[in-house]
């Protein structure tokens, strides 16, 4: 009445030789991520030095430069840019906390403080930037 299953099952062909990541390789990938998506907010807001500081980061994590865009094009307003930041840094704090690296986490905390003074100027009116930042 029913057909016999020819193919193999999920769980069987997950023992075959594929490479498989260790958690610290992802979480390498994750972090290099994220701060690749902070350099680019960076580069957006002109931040040079900051920026060299991040790409930094990146190369260690990555084994090669990111790349970059060069020249300016407009896009989002400052404000905006620092709320993006500011939570691209608060991600790569939680990935680089969680892989114990000293570094980057220490990167990421001052960037965030930072994008928080930035915003203050730039919103005096918004009591806590951290709240705009994930509503939006």
């Amino acid at each position: 009445m029913y057909e016999p299953i020819r193919t193999k099952s999920v769980h069987s062909m997950a023992d075959t030789d594929f490479p498989h990541r260790t958690r610290e390789e992802e979480l390498d990938i994750q972090l290099a991520g994220h701060l690749a998506a902070l350099l680019a907010a960076t580069d957006d807001l002109g931040l040079d030095q900051a920026a060299e500081l991040i790409a930094r980061q990146v190369t260690r994590l990555r084994g090669a430069p990111p790349l970059r865009t060069t020249g300016a094009t407009p896009g989002p307003p400052a404000a905006a840019l620092h709320r993006r930041a500011l939570d691209l840094a608060g991600r790569a704090l939680v990935v680089a906390a969680s892989r114990a690296d000293t570094a980057a986490a220490i990167l990421a905390a001052e960037r965030m403080d930072a994008h928080t003074a930035a915003l203050r100027t730039l919103e005096p009116d918004r009591s806590e930037p951290f709240a705009t930042a994930h509503a939006s």
